[in-house]
């Protein structure tokens, strides 16, 4: 192969020249090697879970990936949170004897049931639920099958192999096993109570599935007809006031609260009002939770506008009114109002109010409201029978399994926390929709007893199966009613680690097993901050309640990505960019670039600028390794030279790529990705590319040094390696190319075929790839690493000083001495930079220094010293200043350290031109 050296041959720059037989062409062609590389991966099974491995090593690095809602296409959400659960995948994979990464889908539940609406222009409720079912699987294919495509555009490592789906038999079995365990355990209870409801959606949502939402209404001040007070009898047209946004509730009000320390209307408790319009007569009682503060500060009960009314009601025993029913709309117990959407009856209500003379004002009021996080429809609260997994009861201990895991980053333990001491309800897992995982229950007509399938049949539909009894066991009855309701989708989700390992009942040992017991506990769960208290908190409650145990040992929580103006991405302000437009644009290893530029954890603005300095590294990476593969010959000549053979210059880039090792690899293990990213580039850019790489070269020019060949193709070999989880498609391009016999049938052959540095060949039968290697680990070189950076410095500034004085970079120069610790690296600089003679002083050239001006921070001294600036700076424009303890005083004040800094100029008066660098002190001539 080629020992050409000359510059224009293969620069380590951006140029792209090179010579026409090099092995590589001159532009990486990021279009065709990603989809080349993207499709072999997945015919080949690159990333299969090696569970040999990991049963003879007794371990596996397992991964809980979110499985996602089946209901759009990718966003960029999807395209960050991929990519860094494929960092991880990618480096354990590496590092570890068996990495195990699948991928899931949620397509069941309330996202896939409106999607198929959509989609067909359909109604669930005209359907069986199997029939509409089989119309949301179908549906749910087209789209899962565009969505994989998708996530293998972007060089996510799943195994493909091991995937599931969330509505599939075999989920569904572990659902409702899951489902029977807990009641059997008795944690879980059906009950006649209030719900919140979603009224678009029809079905009852939990506490998790509501978010805020800021909305604008009105807040009316109603004249209540006061009967009696506290006292007795009130006085004739005797009233007080409530302030209320919702007066469509009025049908429903049960009683009014007072504050006990509400002085003013003390004297009200015990009485009786009369609600206008609709007449009926309730009680004044106190409570401690009326906020005094809010409009009048006496306040309605109405069953139910709120989770305060639902406490009063079930404190003070208050009968049950129902105004509102399942779709939002008001019954007959609203009178005129019945058949009315409560939007429409609030209208109505409001104009009679006034017509009656109870409505003494409405104003306009912007106020907080649950809705649900689905179709942002405001919840309702209604009374319904329901199914519940207890938790309140046991927060303490959810709490304490959330502080068993390690978090990254540790502030997200916080949210977890915040969410488990804010918990108001038991856990909602019914929902009354079609496309769900059936509840396995039937009840006897004669008298309710609850019937559970077998374990043994599960999966079952109480719709279309028959209960596992003939006659009730409670009471003999042979009638049964088989339960309508599907699970909540998260009562599912939150069972992927079970599913991923494999957990089941075994009927002959009447115990639970786990096909792959090696998975659990999960190594890691990554997510995004959003599904805190939906997915992690759901998954500790459920695997907690089955295993004993937490689900996983670490925590990995991603934050949003946000627009350029830091604004959250949504459709309804157009700022959303798909992830195709991005990699239409710039290549997709680009684009994992991009997303290891932030810490995990912070939400951060998308930004073309690291795409572009990612697709500039590609291009440098590429550049590099055509002059790598020029400069070092074929492999059977590449052998590791004995260390005292080894030049000051070699050693000192074998010492620091240890240290890069080392640095990275505990980067790598604390899910630092931006760290690891940055230091990676800085070293292999700067201090390799531009530093090691041009002296190999000079090194290299005049005929073959086997320790500088041998620390190149070690360097470049481990770079590869160390950039593979960040640039999975050139990275494997270039290791294909150089480092094995597997040649692409779209890429011309290379000039040469290398082995390791160490040894070892592939010999082409399939495919060896750069993501299957072990990740690099220290070789325990040892150098002066100061010394190295030190004269870097000096080969820098020489380099520098040729360019400004017009010269060439292979230009001679006669004489340089050098002050500064250089020991062992002069040969390096002077073959780097065609020295004659080097010297180095050991003392320092006689340099003076001057001091030419002050630089003032006027940000600092025109605050402070307003009028006086003036006479400041024309006492510093004559030299009238002086520096005292650190503090410059001029014109009669003395100015702290912070607000000014002193400029000087370093003259040197001998022999030659000095140049001056962190470090040392260069002197040319």
């Amino acid at each position: 192969m080629s020992t050409d050296s000359d510059a224009g041959a293969a620069d380590a720059g951006d140029d792209g020249t090179a010579e026409s037989d090099a092995a590589l062409p001159g532009e990486y062609d990021p279009e065709a090697v990603e989809s080349k590389w993207q499709r072999r991966w997945v015919e080949e099974d690159t990333y299969a879970y090696d569970r040999e491995a990991a049963l003879d090593a007794d371990t596996a690095f397992s991964i809980d990936t979110p499985p996602p809602t089946v209901s759009g296409d990718l966003h960029m959400g999807h395209l960050y949170q991929f990519t860094l659960q494929d960092f991880v995948a990618r480096y354990h994979r590496m590092a570890d004897p068996a990495v195990y990464f699948p991928f899931g889908y949620d397509d069941n539940g309330i996202a896939s049931e409106r999607l198929t609406e959509r989609e067909l222009g359909i109604r669930h409720q005209d359907f069986t639920r199997r029939e509409f079912q089989e119309k949301c699987r179908d549906v749910c294919a087209d789209y899962e099958a565009s969505f994989t495509d998708d996530v293998q555009s972007l060089a996510v490592s799943v195994d493909w192999d091991n995937t599931y789906k969330t509505i599939e038999p075999r989920v569904q079995r572990i659902s409702q096993l899951s489902f029977i365990d807990l009641y059997e355990q008795g944690r879980e209870y059906r009950q006649r109570a209030p719900t919140i409801w979603c009224p678009d959606c029809e079905t009852a949502i939990s506490q998790v599935e509501q978010e805020d939402k800021d909305k604008h209404t009105l807040f009316n001040d109603i004249h209540f007809d006061l009967l009696e007070t506290g006292e007795g009898e009130a006085d004739e047209d005797a009233t007080f006031t409530i302030s209320t946004t919702r007066p469509e509730l009025l049908p429903a009000c049960v009683s009014v609260f007072v504050h006990p320390d509400d002085e003013d209307n003390q004297h009200l408790v015990g009485g009786t009002a009369r609600v206008p319009i609709f007449g009926q007569e309730v009680p004044i009682i106190e409570d401690e939770r009326v906020d005094m503060e809010t409009g009048s500060g006496i306040v309605m009960c109405c069953t139910f506008g709120d989770q305060n009314d639902i406490e009063w009601y079930q404190a003070h025993d208050l009968p049950l009114r129902i105004a509102i029913d399942e779709s939002g709309t008001m019954t007959d117990l609203a009178g005129d109002y019945q058949g009315m959407t409560t939007e429409e009856a609030r209208e109505a209500i409001i104009d009679d109010l006034d017509d009656a003379g109870a409505l003494i004002e409405s104003r306009d009021h912007q106020h907080t409201v649950q809705v649900h996080e689905r179709c942002e429809t405001e919840v309702e609260y209604l009374v319904t029978e329901q199914w519940y997994v207890e938790m309140l009861d046991k927060t303490d201990d959810y709490l304490e399994a959330g502080r068993e895991m390690e978090w990254y980053p540790e502030k997200m333990f916080t949210r977890y926390q915040h969410w488990i001491e804010g918990l108001e309800w038991d856990w909602c897992i019914s929902r009354q929709r079609d496309s769900g995982i059936p509840i396995p229950v039937w009840y006897c007509d004669e008298c309710g007893e609850t019937i559970m399938a077998e374990k043994a049949d599960l999966p079952v539909d109480p719709l279309s199966d028959d209960p596992p009894v003939d006659s009730c066991p409670e009471c003999g009855g042979s009638d049964f009613r088989p339960e309508e309701d599907v699970f909540d989708t998260w009562a599912t989700s939150s069972l992927t680690p079970l599913v991923n390992a494999g957990w089941d009942w075994d009927d002959e040992a009447e115990e639970f097993t786990m096909e792959r017991p090696e998975l659990y506990q999960f190594d890691l769960r990554p997510q995004g901050h959003d599904i805190i208290s939906f997915w992690l908190f759901h998954t500790v409650v459920k695997c907690y309640e089955h295993t004993g145990e937490v689900p996983f040992e670490s925590v990995m929580i991603n934050g949003m990505v946000l627009d350029e103006n830091r604004e959250a991405m949504s459709k309804s302000k157009g700022n959303v960019i798909p992830p195709e437009e991005v990699t239409a644009n710039f290549p997709v290893d680009a684009a994992r670039f991009w997303a290891a530029g932030t810490s995990i954890g912070d939400d951060f603005p998308y930004k073309e600028g690291d795409l572009e300095a990612g697709e500039r590294l590609l291009q440098k990476l590429w550049n590099a390794s055509r002059l790598i593969d020029q400069l070092t010959p074929a492999p059977e000549a590449v052998e590791a030279p004995a260390d005292e053979d080894l030049a000051a210059v070699d050693r000192w880039i074998l010492a620091e790529l240890d240290d890069a090792i080392a640095s990275l690899t505990e980067q790598f293990e604390a899910y630092e990705f931006s760290k690891a990213r940055n230091e990676l580039r800085s070293f292999f850019w700067n201090t390799f590319c531009d530093d090691y790489l041009e002296i190999a070269k000079q090194r290299l020019s005049d005929g073959g040094d086997p320790g500088t060949e041998y620390a190149l193709v070690t360097a470049h070999r481990t770079f590869l390696k160390l950039f593979a989880p960040f640039l999975p498609h050139v990275t494997e391009e270039l290791w294909q190319r150089l480092y094995t016999a597997e040649q692409s049938s779209a890429s011309p052959p290379s000039s040469s075929t290398r082995e390791d540095a160490d040894g070892g060949m592939d010999d082409g039968s399939e495919l060896d790839s750069v993501h299957t290697t072990d990740w690099p680990e220290t070789r325990g070189y040892e150098a002066d690493l100061d010394a190295g950076e030190t004269a870097m410095e000096v080969i820098a500034a020489l380099r520098r000083y040729k360019t400004d004085s017009g010269l060439a970079l292979n230009a001679d120069l006669d004489r340089v001495r050098v002050y500064g610790g250089v020991a062992g690296f002069e040969d390096a600089i002077a073959e780097a930079m065609h020295v004659d003679e080097l010297e180095t002083l050991d003392e320092a050239p006689e340099v003076t220094t001057e001091v030419t001006g002050v630089d003032l921070d006027y940000s600092l001294v025109g605050p402070e010293y307003g009028s006086e600036v003036g006479d400041i700076d024309a006492a510093i424009e004559a030299g009238e200043f002086e520096e005292v303890d650190g503090k410059l005083q001029v014109a009669g004040v003395e100015l702290d350290a912070e607000m000014y800094e002193i400029e000087e100029a370093r003259t040197y008066s001998g022999e030659g031109e000095m140049i001056e660098t962190e470090s040392a002190i260069v002197i040319v001539g």
